[in-house]
This record gives C-alpha cells, sequence and structure tokens, in this order.
C-alpha cells in the first residue's frame, strides 16, 4: 500500500476516533448527561462546571488525545521522507478528519464540541511547524482568559491569531510557508475558521453582554440561563 493510501485509510480512521464522546461518555458514568445540563455541550468546560476542575483535566486530555495520536501515526506514516516531499495534504487530512470528528461525531447525530482541545492535539503532533505558533497562540487563551475569565473569547482569539503566528514564525525561521508548506497554511486557517464558526452563539451572546464569565457566580440551578452558559471546548 502506497504512502497516499495509509493516510487515506488513517483519515478515516482518525474521524471515528475524534467522534468518541468522551464528555458523554464520562458524564453517563457520573450520571449526569452534559446534554441536557449546563450549556449542553459535550466538551471539557461544560463537564468541568457541571463536575468539577478534575473531570474537566480528564476530558480535555482525552479530546486532545484524539487529535495528538492521529498525527503521530500519521508522522509515523511519513517519517523516512524528505521534508521537501511530505505529502502535507493527506497529512493535514488526518488532522482535519479527527477535528471534523469532533465537532460533528456520527455517534450522536453530529452534534459534538466546539473543537479546541482536539485542534490543539493536532498542533501538537506537528512538530516544529506547529507546535512553535500553536504554543503562541496558546499563550494568546491564557492571557486574555487571564484578564476576561471568560474561555470563549479566550479560545476564538487564541484560534484566530494561530495563522498569523505561523505565518510570523515561517518568516523567522525561514521556512517555506508559501511554498511546500502552503497546505499547512490553508489548513490552519481552516481549523480556526471552523472552531470560531462552532463558537458563533458564543459570539453573539459576547456582543449582547450575556456570555458566561468565571467572574460570575455560578448559578445552583441544573440548567443554567443563557448568561450563565459556559462555553464547551
Amino acid at each position: 500500500m502506497s504512502i497516499e493510501a495509509k493516510l487515506g485509510v488513517l483519515a478515516v480512521i482518525a474521524y471515528f476516533i475524534g467522534a468518541i464522546p468522551f464528555g458523554l461518555i464520562v458524564g453517563r458514568m457520573k450520571g449526569i448527561d452534559p446534554r441536557t445540563s449546563g450549556s449542553g455541550n459535550i466538551g471539557a468546560t461544560n463537564l468541568g462546571r457541571l463536575l468539577g476542575g478534575r473531570y474537566f483535566a480528564l476530558v480535555f486530555t482525552l479530546d486532545l488525545l484524539k487529535g495528538l495520536l492521529p498525527m503521530i501515526a500519521a508522522a509515523w506514516v511519513v517519517r523516512h521522507l524528505d521534508p521537501t516531499q511530505k505529502p502535507y495534504v493527506l497529512w493535514m487530512a488526518v488532522g482535519l478528519s479527527a477535528i471534523v470528528g469532533h465537532l460533528f461525531p456520527v455517534y450522536i447525530k453530529f452534534k459534538g464540541g466546539k473543537g479546541v482541545a482536539t485542534s490543539a492535539g493536532v498542533i501538537l503532533g506537528l512538530f516544529p511547524y506547529y507546535t512553535i505558533p500553536g504554543t503562541g497562540a496558546i499563550g494568546v487563551f491564557l492571557i486574555v482568559f487571564a484578564i476576561t475569565r471568560t474561555v470563549s473569547i479566550g479560545s476564538i482569539l487564541g484560534s484566530a491569531v494561530f495563522p498569523a503566528l505561523f505565518i510570523l514564525a515561517g518568516s523567522y525561521f525561514h521556512w517555506p510557508v508559501f511554498g511546500e508548506l502552503l497546505p499547512l497554511l490553508i489548513f490552519a486557517i481552516l481549523m480556526a475558521t471552523l472552531i470560531i464558526f462552532k463558537h458563533r452563539k458564543n459570539i453573539a451572546r459576547i456582543l449582547a453582554g450575556t456570555e458566561h464569565s468565571f467572574r460570575k457566580k455560578p448559578s445552583t440551578d441544573e440548567t443554567p440561563s443563557s448568561a450563565d452558559k459556559p462555553l464547551s471546548s
């Protein structure tokens, strides 16, 4: 089987791995359905608010691995190729499939999370081209969250700056961003666009001034109002 065929098969497998709803699985194990509690999202932030910080860490890690492990597998497939000969389009198709699986999981009627953790796993899996600018994007998220105490704002801005940071890193390290690495730039833009698209309701609440902030006291009701709904990654 050719390398291209192997990566194609891996991309299909990556979708079904990405589609595993770990947030729902963990929630059900603890006796709750995150789809009907909190924000109604199956991601790590909603699980953390419903069950506590350690469950946020658990679900975030599992969702991150959904992106990281397929990318590591793809790296193993192309490990012996010269950097200028790596099939980046198919390699990125593996990462994209994992993200799309998380966003639109076939197992639960295509209603998934918001892709932040799984996208972070994809970024970590492509060293150094994504890990270096990705570290900067994570830094933006942390700074914005520290200032606003709002996960959605940090996630949106961190995602939005990632393609620009990739270009800046390419300029500094003399990477052929607009040459051999152009598929990586296109994928970075597509990945950021997907994450921001999944945050469109959060953007509406931010503009309306009703987005959940961790400065606010959480509601004691089982299902909070729209002003108290948290973002789920």
